[in-house]
């Protein structure tokens, strides 16, 4: 074997470096000393993670075509890795806790590993590289949702998701099976080509499903959803918003490009699927919301709905689809986090309310934190003119491109459910800006690191609505 190859993975090879430092770092400093150079050090080595990824701008390929990178790929790699570093960012008070200050080392090496494994999942050019990268980004996800285990539900949680991934992953490596005895490789340029000619589309079709639905699991795609709700309210809620976008765009954007490179021939099938599972997700996960009282609950049910979204895009099957679908993972990283930097700044103020009632008479007391709450709900909602108009805006494109009265139908029920979803995120902008409460949550001032993560997100909010660079750069690699 030569081991030089490892250097045509570059930004693995980055985050694994990182990992060791993290490493080092940890093992190296005192668990009683007050590490305050822990988090910036992080800081600036995913600064230069996302840095490595952007210039990432050409196809390369190792090991035999099973790890294979293209600039659509380095592309979601940019944007996940600049999610993570939002999220350290954020995590700086909560891994101030006493509760959870000594387990700031095993925070960073976990993130850092699940997001080595999401890349090695989306660089895949086999299943099995495939499948090892998706428990690599699933087992150390586990350990984060169960990090807070004696406070809360994180217990609990994480019970419930390690359970669901396994019970997904058994799933997924039986349709898995259904190919390789159908083809004999697992090599996606080898399955593509032989299911042109295949005479055995029983197997194929056998082995679509079941791999989809494994793979729906990890996105919380309807039906396959039930896990969602409760660990996102059980997970901290800093790794509650990195579960909501970083593990999600990875696993969509894989998905998409299966979809695309591997059962090509067969797209008439999972078009019909994902009609099916888009209307569902988007619909239930509306109505669920409008329920829902916890807030973590309540953006649980947003993130189904938003998958729903996402896989809108992949209806198309064509280059603007995997375009439409980077671009609104991008948008949806940068508002969703800002939704959850505010909750977490509430919940580390109110001794951890997440409930809608504590954001009563809000802005009176945080009228700053109140308004920028509500420029991310108005960017997930889609109100122009928000980033998340264009997000949805493109993805409706990209879909109806496909030409088929389905395919047109499946748009219309999607843009009905924006409406929804318009009403149940004004919800919470009415308990802030209307209801009244007897005694509303007190002034506080925000840490330095919110307000960088604030910052950040709310500048990609405003350049992802205005600025065209983000989405030629986007279009460019695709």
């Amino acid at each position: 074997m030569n081991y030089g190859q490892f250097l045509n993975m570059v930004p693995e090879v980055v985050l694994m470096a990182i990992l060791v430092i993290a490493f080092i770092a940890d093992f190296a400093s005192s668990k009683n000393a007050e590490r305050k150079w822990f988090n910036p050090l992080m800081c600036v080595l995913l600064v230069a993670q996302v840095v490595v990824s952007f210039l990432q701008d050409s196809s390369v390929t190792a090991f035999g075509g099973m790890y294979h990178a293209t600039p659509a790929v380095n592309v979601m790699k940019t944007i996940l890795a600049a999610g993570t570093l939002i999220v350290v960012i954020q995590a700086k008070k909560w891994l101030s806790r006493p509760d959870t200050s000594f387990k700031e080392g095993e925070f960073y090496m976990l993130v850092v590993s699940t997001l080595l494994g999401m890349n090695m999942m989306m660089s895949a050019g086999h299943f099995l590289m495939f499948f090892l990268g998706l428990e690599m980004a699933s087992v150390p996800m586990a350990c984060l949702v169960a990090l807070d285990k004696y406070r809360h539900n994180s217990a609990e949680a994480a019970a419930k998701y390690i359970l669901t991934a396994t019970f997904s992953s058994g799933v997924m490596l039986y349709g898995i099976s259904f190919i390789y005895g159908a083809f004999g490789t697992l090599y996606f340029s080898g399955i593509a080509w032989s299911v042109t000619f295949s005479q055995h589309p029983t197997f194929i079709i056998l082995g679509l499903v079941f791999f989809f639905s494994g793979l729906g699991f990890k996105i919380s795609l309807v039906p396959f959803h039930f896990w969602t709700a409760d660990t996102y309210q059980g997970a901290p809620t800093t790794v509650t918003g990195y579960l909501s976008v970083v593990s999600k765009g990875a696993a969509a954007f894989t998905l998409c490009t299966i979809l695309m490179k591997v059962f090509a021939p067969v797209t008439a099938y999972w078009q019909y699927m994902l009609y099916i599972v888009i209307v569902l997700s988007i619909t239930v996960a509306n109505l669920f919301a409008i329920r829902q009282n916890e807030l973590k609950r309540f953006m649980a049910f947003s993130s189904i709905s938003q998958a729903g979204y996402i896989m809108l895009a992949v209806i198309g099957d064509s280059q603007l689809g995997v375009a439409a679908l980077s671009y609104y993972v991008l948008v949806y990283v940068v508002a969703n986090l800002a939704v959850f930097t505010v909750i977490g700044a509430v919940e580390e103020s109110s001794n951890g309310r997440t409930d809608m009632d504590v954001y009563n008479g809000f802005y009176q007391t945080n009228p700053k934190l109140s308004f920028l709450m509500t420029l991310a709900l108005f960017s997930l909602a889609g109100i122009p003119p928000f980033a998340g108009m264009f997000s949805k805006f493109f993805v409706f494109m990209a879909a109806a491109q496909q030409g088929s009265f389905l395919a047109y139908f499946v748009v219309f029920i999607a843009l009905i459910n924006t409406v929804v979803s318009l009403y149940y995120y004004l919800l919470i902008v009415k308990a802030m800006y209307i209801k009244q409460s007897d005694s509303p949550l007190p002034t506080f001032k925000s840490d330095v690191n919110t307000k960088i993560a604030l910052a950040v997100c709310t500048l990609g909010i405003a350049l992802c609505g205005v600025c065209s660079f983000f989405y030629d750069w986007i279009v460019a690699a695709v």
